[in-house]
């Protein structure tokens, strides 16, 4: 029994430009955080590097999976996506735990529920 051709799907550049963007913007944005922190040059760098690079990384497989997610799973990998990266963010200013955890509760639940209402009103 032969199978039908499954046709290859064609990422365009946004699909790595994206990612690519954000985790750049997010990786400068944490370099200057860490410094406020007092952190030398060197560990500025690094830790810049590495965050923006993880982030990059999780939205680039995050764009490549999404499809086939349920949508209440796809809303709630873009909260923890946001909630993380924007907790992380937070906790490098020198704030405590809890406001930090709240902080990230929050904004997790508001980008679940915005993204599980785009999604529910833009189905197929």
């Amino acid at each position: 029994m032969a199978h039908a051709a499954v046709p290859a799907r064609h990422h365009g550049t946004l699909g790595w430009a994206l990612p690519l963007g954000i985790g750049v913007i997010y990786g400068f944005y944490t370099s200057f955080m860490t410094r406020e922190a007092g952190a030398s040059v060197g560990a500025q760098l690094v830790i810049g590097f590495v965050s923006g690079l993880v982030l990059a990384g999780l939205c680039f497989a995050l764009g490549r999976f999404q499809q086939s997610l349920p949508r209440e799973l796809r809303a709630a990998a873009y909260a923890a996506l946001t909630g993380i990266a924007v907790g992380y963010l937070y906790s490098l200013s020198g704030r405590s735990i809890l406001t930090v955890t709240v902080l990230a509760l929050v904004l997790a639940a508001a980008t679940f529920c915005v993204t599980f209402y785009y999604l529910y009103t833009h189905e197929d």
